[in-house]
């Protein structure tokens, strides 16, 4: 008896950590637990940094942003607002002793700039302005602040409102809706301790990116000062003093568009991007480009390296330039040497980098995830990746998720496809599942080996899922992402259906139980494959598009139109080849499941709305799903939570 007591008492402990770490499925619902890390900022003296952490209130339905910083080593962590209302854009005062932020917390109707004490203490609201504050900047000696502000609409509203007057050639945009006059948008700037504000610049252009010079004297700005703006991309950098009235100074004359100038430490050089192309195009790469004040003669950095590079930082001695670069499922950190132009791999490997920032001459602050953990910031150490924040911790921690792999495959024209598979987990190697093709949009993006809800979600499910980067698609060069322009559905269909012919014939997918999702471009190109390939069982097609001429001057890609396509006046053969799903939908034997925002002005409703309505009067299963307000990308939590559950319940009733 004595002995059957002792192999309790002892078997009850090991029972209930047995129960505590048994690993579940990922389910909708966790989306609300998921949390986003954002706008990392090291303070000046290189020991803290402050960043902005996104959380779901589910209860209330609805986001939240407040402020935290941790310190370089990783021990402290501090939560410094806590608030109902969001705090944005952290940013350090030039002494290291306050954090700004902007909010309209406390009743204020407009974004506010807020000042707080670092160790601690109430914010204090340090502007009343009127107007829309985009971004703003502190100067190097703490004492003013440059703010960027757009020029506000007339937001009375009568009983009856008045008619909309458009006479601009873009005249509508996602989110904004109709734009019915010019809204300039001008700098500003910020006496700290008087409260004054100062103009810098007005008339009917806009500036934006502005950042003061290292000695304060002078700012960079961007700004189109064509004719009609809307009919180009050729944005200039300028400088010029940081005073009222003062004269601003073109820097540079490429006809494309030239963007985000950053300083370099010494003051003598500006380091921006350049566009690939001197017309608007869909699949636009840019090139980091360096010039020097006196000599100003621009030097391209990253034309050579033909990848799509972001968040470019100068080191904190001015010796090299770090970049984020997109290749190949990839992305990783590089920097150029400023002198030679040479270029260094920092560190990379199967992740996702999405923010930098220079913490010493060596060391760079990231935001990086992998295939099983989402966002948390990272010190890089002379190379040597360091975790800092432990955010995602308690979110993975519950969770058996999915593997994640990679494979090539090559379609009928010989082009050699990269793609990432998803396995849910403890699935034996050779066994044969249903596969979803979650199609990623874009076109210009990629999937990489980072962390996806969407495709772990699938793949909790039972699915294997498959990510394919598909001509279009961004990180193998500027002739792999234009190859498909003017020729929408061609070369694409060709590389998702070598990638679909792979997973069968490897035993992987099981070719009877065949989905395919994907919003956006992901829509389009999922309309697309149901329309070439009978294969699939069951799709879900997001935001995409019907009769494309139907869509001219309905959504807001009326210089891609113009430029790529031409007008369906003169070039009807060219919209009818690329609306064949639509004009072919007879063809289309796929239960298909079509959604879209009641608002979105990117990729309307009439594109779905015209496929489903074509499926049904065929009398193809389908049913559509419209999420009222909400513009191209869902964000209200619940709607979120809900097409999830409509994927899994749409794609079981066919796959299962």
């Amino acid at each position: 008896m004595r002995r059957i007591l002792l192999l309790l008492v002892f078997s009850i402990p090991l029972l209930v950590f047995a129960q505590s770490t048994a690993k579940r499925k990922l389910k909708p619902s966790d989306i609300y637990r998921l949390q986003t890390l954002g706008d990392p900022q090291v303070s000046p003296e290189g020991n803290w940094i402050a960043y902005t952490l996104t959380s779901i209130d589910s209860a209330l339905n609805k986001r939240n942003t407040d402020i935290w910083m941790i310190s370089w080593d990783g021990k402290q962590s501090v939560q410094l607002t806590n608030s109902t209302e969001a705090e944005t854009q952290p940013r350090w005062s030039p002494d290291g002793k306050y954090l700004s932020f902007v909010s309209t917390r406390q009743g204020a109707t407009n974004n506010q700039i807020w000042l707080m004490n670092r160790l601690g203490g109430e914010g204090k609201q340090l502007t009343n302005i009127k107007e829309n504050l985009e971004a703003y900047s502190w100067s190097p000696d703490g004492k003013k602040i440059l703010l960027t502000i757009q020029t506000p609409l007339d937001t009375a509203k009568p009983k009856i409102p008045k008619p909309l007057v458009i006479n601009r050639y873009a005249f509508k945009r996602d989110i904004e809706g109709y734009i019915t006059q010019r809204q300039p948008v001008h700098l500003y700037l910020l006496d700290v301790e008087s409260k004054k504000i100062d103009t810098l610049t007005n008339g009917q252009y806009d500036e934006t990116g502005a950042v003061f010079s290292p000695d304060g004297k002078q700012i960079a700005f961007v700004s189109n000062r064509t004719e009609d703006p809307d009919r180009n991309i050729n944005t200039d950098i300028f400088v010029m003093d940081a005073q009222p009235k003062a004269i601003a100074k073109k820097i540079t004359n490429w006809k494309g568009g030239d963007n985000n100038p950053i300083w370099s430490p010494d003051g003598k050089m500006l380091a921006y991007t350049s566009t690939a192309s001197e017309n608007y195009t869909a699949y636009e790469e840019s090139y980091v480009t360096l010039v020097d004040l006196v000599v100003v003669e621009p030097k391209i950095l990253s034309k050579t390296l033909d990848r799509p590079i972001s968040h470019f930082k100068f080191s904190k001695d001015g010796s090299s330039i770090a970049v984020l670069v997109e290749d190949d499922r990839e992305s990783y950190l590089e920097q150029y040497n400023t002198k030679s132009g040479a270029l260094t791999k920092i560190t990379g490997g199967k992740k996702s980098f999405s923010a930098l920032q220079p913490q010493s001459a060596n060391n760079w602050l990231v935001l990086m995830s992998e295939p099983q953990l989402p966002n948390e910031l990272y010190a890089v150490e002379n190379g040597i990746t360091r975790r800092l924040t432990k955010h995602q911790d308690d979110f993975v921690a519950p969770l058996d998720l999915a593997t994640t792999e990679g494979f090539t495959s090559k379609a009928i024209d010989g082009n050699i496809v990269s793609s990432i598979l998803l396995r849910p987990s403890n699935t034996p190697a050779n066994q044969k599942l249903p596969t979803i093709f979650y199609i990623h949009g874009g076109p210009t993006a990629q999937d990489e080996y980072g962390f996806d809800f969407t495709r772990q979600i699938f793949a909790a499910a039972g699915y294997a899922v498959v990510g394919v980067n598909y001509r279009g698609s961004s990180g193998r060069g500027w002739n792999y992402s234009t190859s498909i322009s003017a020729d929408w559905g061609n070369k694409e269909v060709k590389d998702i259906t070598s990638a679909v012919d792979y997973v069968i014939e490897k035993g992987i997918a099981d070719p009877d139980k065949l989905g395919i999702c994907g919003w956006s471009y992901g829509g389009i190109m999922t309309d697309y494959m149901i329309a070439s390939d009978t294969r699939f069982k069951a799709a879900s097609s997001g935001a995409g598009v019907a009769m494309v001429s139907s869509l001219y001057g309905v959504d807001q890609y009326i210089m891609q139109y113009d430029n790529e396509l031409g007008a369906p006046w003169k070039n009807i053969d060219k919209y009818l080849a690329i609306s064949y799903p639509f004009l072919k939908a007879d063809k289309i034997k796929t239960p298909t499941q079509f959604m879209v925002g009641e608002s979105d002005f990117n990729v309307p409703s009439p594109g779905s709305e015209q496929m489903y309505q074509a499926l049904k009067s065929l009398g193809t299963p389908t049913e559509l799903i419209i999420y009222p307000g909400q513009f191209h990308g869902i964000t209200v939590p619940s709607y979120l939570k809900d097409r999830f559950e409509r994927y899994l319940n749409w794609f079981d009733k066919y796959l299962k």
